[in-house]
């Protein structure tokens, strides 16, 4: 078996996934209780088991469910173990130097860690939650995009008989060129990070040093190796790959997940339409509206921004280390370099940004995540509401056998989903914050914000599916929605004192109603006051005809309204 170097260890090779782990046994015990030294191990991405720190980035194989940690090392060194899915084994290796085979102990721990391509320090529950944005956030998928670009810029320039040097391809050429892409898989970016690691040091130099090896025994290809990469800078590379990332991550990843969001809330308003439920202002009682009007708002608000989000532009540059095309125009000047730039960044369904230095701005990532943000602080809202809602006993969760709430308190049931939900757009809005289009001159490295971005959408993911699925568990509680609204007959007082403005009712009645008002108020208190009032006798008998009950104005009709102004039809997409 292959030992992997501790040194870099961001990608591993396929079916060699390993688990990283420092013994607290092999520690000095004032060192393993140290404050000091817990806080460094969290901040490296540790996480604290009984027996052991695991790191988060560990990946074990899915086959094998129980892993031992040693009891007896003689030094603290890190340890990588590489699982044998065949024998079930674990073999541990220290400095590059195999130590010995370890096999289940009494103290073995069942403990189940995502994958070396995961994209975040996530905990490891919330981690299997976002497996499907792996074939967009991980090192694996960077690389996949970044051979992806080459590929077809090689192919671009192919098409231009201004270029001698690379002549037009056939079509059995050009399928073989696809096939690289199509048929790209982990052995593959494995193999391009040994290069990185061995030869080149670099990660785009690294591709191209792959696609020569590649290419090398092609007899059309062959002759026109050099000319992988031509004219372009890494960042011309690395923009339209992590374009392609957002893109394709949010396409398939992000917005059906929102989409769902948008069509529960719309559906439990549906469900819902006439259930009047009491509103709240600072956060007092105020006039009644319906959980149909309710759900309305909040699905509207959420369609808006995913809509927002579909509406922008997903720019891409290829214009060299300056963005001005210097040495192609040099040595090809009969070339519209421009325009062959464009025609590569259109083909892979980005937009083409002619105005740019050596980075590409990032403007449309700025807006992106601006309209994510507003997604994100709309279902906030929703989620802290829903959590004070059912702490109100407005709704109540179902519940499946066995659940429990708390260790020492049986009736708990809380909805701890919604919290975690908080702290996940939290860490979204911070991450997401710490994206930025700035750039000294035509680059100072500061713009390198995609570990940022792909947390930022890590930790949405999380909290929408967890929304999405405490949504799905919540059961509306009519009768303390009722109980509520019989016990505040003071909220009939909004209308009350407006139909006072319209008869133009002496004073002191408003003074005399704002103190009734404030004191407890029932059916019959207020009726009373109605009857004293200065009003027509068929206007008396319409308010005294009122209920907290339906006392909703347009809200049903606003509720049912609200297919008119969604896009439900269809999941959001960028185009």
């Amino acid at each position: 078996m292959d030992v992997v170097s501790l040194d870099r260890c961001s990608y591993l090779p396929p079916n060699k996934k390993v688990c990283i782990f420092l013994t607290l046994s092999s520690l000095p015990k004032f060192c393993a209780s140290s404050p000091t030294f817990i806080s460094v191990m969290e901040a490296a991405g540790f996480v604290r088991l009984r027996a052991a720190y695991v790191h988060r980035y560990s990946g074990f194989d899915p086959s094998i469910t129980r892993y031992s940690f040693q009891r007896r090392w003689c030094d603290t060194d890190l340890t990588l173990a590489s699982t044998v899915a065949a024998t079930g084994l674990t073999c541990c290796y220290q400095k590059k130097k195999e130590v010995e085979s370890i096999h289940d102990h009494d103290d073995a721990h069942t403990i189940k860690i995502f994958d070396t391509d995961g994209c975040s320090l996530l905990g490891i529950r919330d981690a299997q939650m976002v497996n499907e944005l792996e074939p967009f956030c991980s090192e694996y998928a960077f690389i996949f995009y970044q051979v992806l670009v080459e590929v077809r810029w090689f192919l671009q320039l192919s098409e231009s008989p201004e270029i001698k040097e690379v002549p037009t391809f056939s079509q059995e050429t050009r399928t073989f060129l696809e096939n690289i892409i199509h048929e790209f898989n982990e052995n593959e970016a494995y193999e391009i990070k040994k290069i990185e690691e061995a030869v080149t040091n670099h990660d785009v130099k690294a591709v191209v040093h792959y696609l020569k090896l590649k290419c090398k025994s092609h007899p059309e290809v062959s002759k026109a190796l050099d000319f992988f990469h031509f004219g372009c800078t890494s960042e011309d590379i690395h923009n339209l790959a992590y374009s392609l990332l957002v893109k394709n991550a949010l396409n398939n990843v992000m917005f059906p997940v929102m989409h769902d969001l948008c069509k529960a809330l719309y559906t439990l308003g549906k469900d819902n339409l006439h259930v009047p439920i009491p509103a709240h202002i600072h956060p007092q009682l105020a006039s009644p509206t319906t959980l149909g009007k309710k759900m309305a708002i909040c699905a509207f608000r959420l369609d808006n921004w995913a809509q927002q989000m579909t509406e922008v532009s997903i720019f891409g540059k290829c214009a060299g280390v300056v963005g001005k095309c210097n040495d192609q125009n040099i040595v090809y000047p009969e070339i519209v370099w421009t325009q062959i730039a464009e025609e590569l960044v259109t083909s892979l369904g980005l937009q083409y940004n002619p105005y740019a230095t050596k980075i590409e701005s990032h403007h449309y990532m700025v807006e992106l995540f601006d309209n994510m943000l507003g997604f994100n602080n709309v279902l906030l809202d929703f989620t802290k509401d829903v959590w004070t809602y059912i702490s109100l006993g407005y709704f109540k969760q179902m519940t499946k056998g066995g659940q429990v709430g708390s260790f020492t308190m049986p009736h708990e049931f809380d909805p701890a989903n919604f919290g975690n939900c908080h702290s996940n757009f939290l860490m979204a809005k911070a991450a997401i914050a710490a994206s930025m289009n700035v750039s000294t001159f035509e680059r100072d490295v500061t713009d390198i914000f995609a570990s940022f971005t792909w947390l930022g959408l890590t930790h949405s993911l999380v909290a929408y599916k967890k929304s999405l699925h405490e949504i799905k568990m919540l059961q509306v509680n009519e009768s303390r929605l009722s109980e509520e609204l019989e016990k505040n007959w003071v909220v009939l007082a909004e209308t009350i004192q407006t139909a006072m403005r319209i008869y133009a009712v002496p004073e002191p009645s408003y003074e005399t109603l704002k103190e009734l008002t404030r004191g407890e108020v029932d059916k019959e208190s207020i009726s009373f006051f109605i009857r004293n009032l200065d009003l027509p006798e068929e206007e008396k008998l319409n308010l005294l005809n009122l209920i907290p009950h339906s006392y909703t104005g347009e809200a049903e009709n606003l509720a049912i309204s609200i297919d008119e102004a969604l896009g439900l039809l269809s999941v959001f997409k960028i185009k």
